[in-house]
């Protein structure tokens, strides 16, 4: 039987192709839809929240302050970008060049590590078609619930980088989850002990190859 997976990404993208396969074209509708968000700031309109963390250990009260109140807008949009957060950029380019030394492995060996959105294995190397997109989703803390059998062999650096980046990022959710505590008037811990605490609040990670075909 004829499999029914598109070809992925990378395939298209060396293939020499002269026309984009109908299954990575958006709906014209859909597409009269989006929005330029670089166009838009420009005109002056809404812009994502950027909260500097550095404020949140202040010394100063008042800076403190003005930072947990900037954390609290923040939660109107549901994102943030966050700079000055402890994780060096050092480790963060360390899992980039993991990703991408991943991303240039054959296709057939990427496709070890496929995962099968029908049999509800959500985990591994797929393809998200609208976004023109392949990429690789695994569950990365805490580290007792992660399955290493899908994590990438190769590059052979890509599991210690990768576990290094989520503590670290655990720690960063620890704090943030704190001050948002305390800017809506709660005890310091509540909101992590909310969400499960150490053992039970999961991180996911996606890392994405995309290609425009222009």
């Amino acid at each position: 039987m004829a499999s029914s997976i598109a070809p992925r990404v990378e395939s298209l993208a060396s293939s020499g192709i002269h026309s984009i396969p109908k299954v990575y074209i958006r709906p014209k509708e859909e597409l009269a839809s989006i929005g330029n968000v670089f166009e838009e700031e420009k005109k002056g309109g809404p812009q994502v929240p950027t909260i500097d963390l550095k404020d949140i250990e202040s010394e100063d009260i008042k800076v403190r302050e003005r930072c947990l109140q900037e954390l609290k807008a923040a939660m109107e949009w549901g994102v943030m970008h966050l700079v000055n957060h402890g994780i060096s950029d050092q480790l963060m380019d360390r899992v980039k060049i993991a990703r991408q030394k991943f991303f240039e492995l054959p296709i057939k060996e990427k496709e070890k590590y496929a995962n099968d959105q029908a049999s509800g294995k959500i985990q591994g190397y797929g393809s998200k078609l609208a976004n023109n997109a392949n990429y690789f989703f695994h569950l990365v803390f805490p580290e007792d619930k992660r399955d290493l059998s899908i994590w990438p062999k190769t590059p052979s650096e890509y599991t210690e980088v990768t576990s290094e980046y989520a503590r670290q990022l655990r720690g960063l959710a620890s704090k943030i989850l704190s001050a948002l505590s305390l800017c809506l008037g709660l005890e310091e811990g509540r909101l992590e002990k909310e969400v499960g605490g150490l053992e039970e609040l999961l991180l996911q990670m996606k890392i994405n190859y995309k290609r425009c075909f222009c």
